[in-house]
Formats: C-alpha cells, structure tokens, sequence
C-alpha cells in the first residue's frame, strides 16, 4: 500500500486520509465494497460504496501507472539510455500521458524518415541549424554533407533530411505535445461530412451529414453516434483546431528570430504539425473525447440500472405467464409461490373463435387447478391483445392481469442459465417462465441476463466494455446485496452476487442445500465446501434465513454482532426475539451503554434500525399502473393526446416512455420539464410512471415526440410522494436522490384487479 497514493487518492476524492487508508487496507485484504460499506463504518468513517469504489478504482489506476513506470525504467536500463534527470522526472510523472511524453523520444522507433536521415549522416546539420546562430547559414553548411553514396546529392537533399530530423524533434517534444494537447482540447472541433454515394444508406445518421461541433463540449450520446457513423462508413471524421494558432504556438516555442537557419526551423514546424503532431493529437483528442463519452454512457446505463434493479417485486404468489404468440400460439406456464415451474400449455388467441374459447376454457382451468393469484403477459407482439382478451375473462376471485417487459427474456431462453435449469422443455416456456419470474422478483430473474440485453442504456455495444462490465457488475452487487438473499431458495446465479461468494462458491451452497436441506442457521454455511471463515464473514450479513433457528438470521445483523443484541436481551431481561416484535422493549435500549473500541454509535443505530424492521426489503411496494384503454397502435396517437405512460430509458438526450403502442416515444431534454434541465437523471428514473403529451408521430420512422412540460404533463402518478415544486408551482417528477423510486414493478405494465 502506497501512502503517497493514498494521500493523493484523499486529495482527489476530499475525504480524511484515515478512512481513505482504512478502506484502502479493507480491500488489500480482501473485504468487498458491500461488506465495508455495511459492517466497518467505524473504521471508514461510514463511507458509502460510491466512496469506496471510487477508492478502489483509483487504487487500480495507480498501480496501472507504476506498473507502466517500471516497465520504462526497465527499457532504458537495458539500452543504456537512462539518465539520473530523466529518471528522477520518470518518477514524478503524475498521469499515464505526462508518463509516455517523456519516454517518446527514446520509444523504439519503426523506420522514418528521420531515421533515414540520421543513417545519412544529417542529425550534427541538423543540431547547428535548429539552434539557429545568427550567422549560420544553412545552404552553406548542408554543402559540407553532400556525400553521394549516402544518396545526399544537393544542400538542399541535406536540407531536406535536416528538417526531417527536426520535425521528429518537435513532434517529440514534451512542452510542445502540452500545448497542441491543451488546444486541441479546448479548440478542436468535430467535423463530420457524409461520403459522397451513402447519404441512402446512412439515412439514420443524417444529423452528422455535414456537422461541426467543439470537442470540449460535445455530448456523450453525439460522441459515440459520430464515431459510429465513421465506424459503418457513412462519414468522415476529423478533429481540427484552428491551424494557423497552432502553428503559431509552435512558432513560439521553436522559432527563435528571422534568421535563415530560424526559416528552416519554421519550415520543419509546419512539416512536423501537418505530418506527425497533428495526426497524433487528433488521435489523443479521440481517445480522450471517447473515453469521457464511455464514461457518461457508462454512468447513464449504471443508473438506469440500478432503478430497474430495485423496482418493487409483486411478491411470492402463484402466478401465470403468458408469452403471447399469434401465429404458434400464446405458451403459458404456471408457477408456485418459489417460481417453480408447474404446468405448461400451448393456447390460440388469434386463429378462429373456437379457438379463442378454447383458450378461455383453459385459462380458467389452470387458474383454478393452479390456485393462481396473478397472470403475467409479455409485452411483445400481440402483448396488448392478449391482455386485454385476459382481462375481459371473469375469475372467482380477485386476480390482477400484468403486463410485463419481456425485453431480454428471449435471451435467457436460450442461455446456459436457462438450459442447465429447464433441459427438457421449449425455448418458448422458458421465455414464459422468465416473464413471470420477473413479475414475482425482477431482480432475481434480471441477474441471469446479460444486463446489456435489457436495453436501459445508450450506444453500450461501443463503450468500453472491460468498464462497462466493472460498472454494471458492480450495480448488480450493489443492489443484490443491499435487498438481500434467501439462502434456501436463492439461484446460483443470483447468490453469485453475494458479498464474498461468487459463482463456484455459489454453486456449492445450492448443491450443499439439495443434498442437506434448507439451512437451519447461518452457522450452518459454514458446513459448505470451500466456504471459509473469510467468505463466511463477507456474505453471512447479506443472506438471510427465515424461520430458522436464530430469529436474527433473518435479519441484516451481522452474526458478528450478535452477541451485542444478546447483552442488550438480558439487560432487559427478554429473549432476543421479543426485542424484533416490541417496540416498546426496544425504546429502552440505550445505544451509548454498548459502544466499545471495536463497535460505535454507527454499527449500534444499523442493530437497532434492523431490529425495527429485520430483513426489510428496500424496494417499493408494488404499484398499480394501467394503459389507457384504446389507445393500443401507433395509428391510435393523436397530437395533443395526455396518455399516462412508464419511462423505459434514460439518457443524455432525454426520457424514452412506453405508452402502450409497441413503440416507446421520445420526451427530448428540452421537454422534460418547465425549467432548465441539463441531466434527465433530475426528472425521471427507469420505469417511473408519468403523464406526458403527444407531440407529433412519424410513422414512417417509427418515432414518437413526447413532452412532459405544462398542462399537468409529466405529474406524478396520484399517490406520488417525491414531486417537487419548481418556479412558476410547475410540479415535476424529481426523485430523492439515494432511494428507490415509489413506482410499479419495471415489467409490470399494467394492472386490473
């Protein structure tokens, strides 16, 4: 563990060094970002886990850059080339690109033309004219190189490879890199042209035909549209800044008066700008505009992400889905309170009325031998329909029918996950399988899907992906372990994510539960093959055990902290389980009589919170939201249309909204509210629920613009808790900050009772 990282890491993040090199011990042992957010406040000073990962992450890049520091030491060790000076800046060096400055010069070099005229004798010519003496004159001086059998006929052949060697000088040299890097950066400017014949082919890209577009401030989403376009072939992309003030600045900095050597020196600069620092600036500029656009479209997915984690579940209940199908049939599948698959069949809807009775017949035998208590559909082709003639069906009892996101749920079907579990049966039963799962608990059934497949972020397939896969990772931990696991009824998947497990873990525990029976204790994991007394400490917190023999396994206590709960129990002289049911006996409980050097007031107020509600699930309660009927194709649209709809994505650019015709419209940025918006993040989340007005529709290119501004569009939802008021007592949807949102269930589309 570096303290100089370490103190440049609290610098950067203004946190306390203490807790920046207490985290920082916690993960070099092998801790996880959960474990120390939940169960070592006191020694973190309660970091939160965007904290902590911020720690780690930065930690990661540290050392990334001492690892590439070391391995250019090594390099010129070996080649006799290091120097004490270059060595002591070598160390100093504070960034990966400061870093590849310096070693430029003595990088290992392809053939160049500077590397031909070296062979040729001309690096002495070059020297006495880039100092540019008042009195050298240069035609004079290439004569004393003329030397045919090096191919140096003419001073102006030696001149010529004279400016080569300089021009390689210039481009290599730190100070000027700075400064074309810091213009390029501040001035460059995206220009985008269509090549000539593609403008059918790349019709999509049209807004990049012929665009210009600073660098410093271009958008994430035009970032990465841009480069996608060039990418297809569509147009041709440069990044310029204004030539003749970068010309200028290395005039400055190279060109010492109005000699004649001082001309062959300006001469050298346009040549080393055009030919080798212009090429490699716009290359940087690339990366770096490319690797803040990842970032932002990395953030915007992990957000959305995350709300579509933590959306309500309906809960264990005995449920049907129903995949529709209009020409193979509608495939149902019926499921009890765990998801365990009980019943399928094959019903059509769309052939003939006899068949469309038949199809009622056996919804209501299977709600009736099934003892069914909610019916899923997908959302897809025919979703509406299905759902209505559902709806239209009566029921001896209180059934509500929900429409759910099947987005993603085709490529479970046909994954490992899904094979492994269902072996034996259709791909098609296994999407319906997946669809009423996702009603039941969507984050149990999301964390089998590759999250990319679900469709809540922008342009994902041309970010980084290495970083995208550590962010959406991370989310998914984040909130599998902040909701918590049923250890007897969780998937391997699914248990994967728990603090300090991981898949081959994972699969040990399911196979450990099926060979013994549902676990009776956490103390019981510890019987698991391979789950040692480290693992034991990073996931016990996080799984949670109802029923069992210890009341609190049941909650997020930490079983290290039991004993604290136990002293709190007979001080009051009641078992542990009384102080879970009885507020009263637990108002007694003073706090500050448990602190000791180990344990402070912020692990004792986590106790006494759990102990209040223990094993709480974080999420919302499940909501009812409902389609307005009628409105059920794009052709239904008209402007002006209020429509009550659900938002399915968030980006930089605005609010994609399911309304109900198979087509989720746009509400732009500009739309979102009766103010100043610059992140939608302020206004909507992932499958909230809004009220938004019809714009306009295109039918042509299956577009819908949408606004949620005046007229009550964009309101909450009745029962809303988190509007709040801006100028002008406008009411927006503007969320907390670091809770779930109150809306329904992300795949529950709409709900009748």
């Amino acid at each position: 563990m570096n303290h100089e990282h370490l103190k440049t890491i609290a610098d950067q993040l203004s946190l306390p060094l203490r807790h920046v090199e207490a985290a920082a011990k916690l993960l070099e042992g092998g801790d996880t970002v959960p474990f120390i957010a939940r169960y070592r406040k006191e020694a973190t000073g309660s970091l939160d886990e965007v904290a902590i990962t911020s720690i780690r992450d930065t930690m990661a890049q540290m050392e990334a850059l001492d690892n590439r520091r070391d391995a250019i030491l090594k390099s010129l060790r070996q080649r006799d080339l290091l120097t004490e000076d270059l060595e002591e800046r070598i160390l100093c060096a504070g960034t990966l690109t400061e870093l590849e400055d310096m070693y430029l010069p003595f990088r290992p070099k392809r053939r160049t033309r500077a590397t031909i005229a070296r062979e040729k004798g001309l690096e002495p010519l070059a020297a006495l004219i880039f100092e540019q003496e008042g009195n050298t004159d240069p035609v004079a001086a290439a004569g004393q190189y003329i030397n045919p059998e090096k191919e140096v006929t003419t001073p102006e052949e030696a001149l010529a490879g004279a400016r080569d060697i300089m021009a390689e000088w210039i481009n290599e040299d730190q100070t000027a890199r700075e400064r074309m890097r810091s213009l390029y950066m501040e001035k460059g400017v995206f220009c985008c042209k269509v090549i000539p014949g593609k403008e059918t082919e790349g019709a999509k890209f049209r807004d990049y035909f012929d665009r210009e577009e600073p660098a410093a401030t271009a958008a994430s989403h035009r970032i990465l549209a841009m480069r996608r376009a060039e990418k297809e072939g569509v147009i041709d992309l440069r990044i310029e800044p204004p030539e003749e003030e970068a010309l200028a600045i290395l005039e400055g900095i190279f060109v010492k008066g109005a000699y004649p050597a001082s001309l062959q020196v300006k001469e050298a600069v346009r040549d080393s700008y055009k030919r080798l620092l212009s090429i490699s600036m716009e290359t940087e500029t690339r990366l770096e505009t490319k690797k803040r656009a990842d970032e932002e479209a990395i953030r915007v997915f992990a957000d959305n992400l995350r709300e579509l984690l933590l959306t309500p579940p309906l809960g264990r209940k005995r449920v049907m889905a129903i995949d529709p199908g209009i020409r193979t049939g509608c495939k149902a599948v019926c499921l009890d309170r765990q998801g365990k698959l009980l019943h399928t069949e094959t019903i059509f809807l769309f052939k003939s009325e006899s068949a469309k009775e038949a199809a009622a017949e056996a919804i209501r035998e299977m709600v009736k031998t099934y003892a069914v208590e909610a019916i899923a559909i997908g959302n897809g082709t025919a979703g509406r329909e299905t759902e209505a003639f559902v709806r239209s069906l009566s029921f001896s009892g209180d059934i509500p029918v929900v429409l759910v996101n099947e987005s993603g749920a085709s490529i479970y079907s046909a994954s490992e996950a899904a094979r492994e579990e269902f072996p034996d049966l259709d791909l098609t039963y296994r999407g319906a399988v997946s669809i009423g799962r996702r009603l039941m608990d969507p984050l149990a059934e999301l964390v089998k899907i590759d999250p990319k497949s679900i469709g809540v972020g922008q342009y994902q397939h041309d970010v980084n992906q290495p970083a995208l896969k550590r962010s959406l990772d991370d989310v998914v931990t984040s909130c599998v372990n902040a909701v918590g696991v049923d250890v007897n009824t969780a998937s391997h998947q699914l248990l994967a994510y728990v603090s300090g497990l991981g898949p081959h873990l994972a699969r040990n525990i399911v196979a450990y539960r099926d060979a013994h029976g549902a676990f009776s204790s956490r103390e019981k994991l510890k019987e698991v093959p391979r789950l040692g007394p480290k693992a034991f400490e990073q996931c016990a917190g996080f799984l949670r055990i109802r029923d069992g023999e210890n009341p609190l396994d049941a909650s997020a206590v930490h079983p290290e902290s039991y004993g604290i709960v136990e002293a709190m129990a007979l001080d009051l002289g009641v078992a542990v389980a009384e102080l879970l049911i009885n507020d009263r006996v637990r108002g007694r409980i003073d706090p500050n009589r448990y602190v000791t050097d180990s344990v402070g007031l912020p692990t004792l107020t986590d106790i006494l919170t759990e102990l209040a509600r223990p094993g709480r699930d974080p999420r919302r309660d499940f909501e009812v939201f409902t389609f307005k009927e009628g409105v059920e194709r794009m052709e239904d649209l008209r402007p002006g249309m209020r429509l009550p709809g659900v938002v399915t994505n968030v980006t930089n650019f605005g609010a994609f909204v399911d309304i109900g015709v198979h087509q989720d419209g746009l509400v732009h940025i500009s739309e979102l509210a009766d103010r100043f918006v610059k992140d939608p993040n302020e206004v909507v989340k992932v499958h909230q629920q809004v009220t938004v007005r019809v714009l306009d529709v295109d039918p042509e290119r299956r577009r819908i613009g949408l606004s949620m501004k005046g007229d009550g569009a964009g309101q909450p939802e009745k029962g809303r808790r988190d509007a709040k008021p801006v100028s002008g007592g406008t009411r927006v949807n503007t969320p907390r900050k670091r809770r779930p949102m109150p809306f329904n269930n992300p795949f529950a589309k709409t709900f009748n009772g």
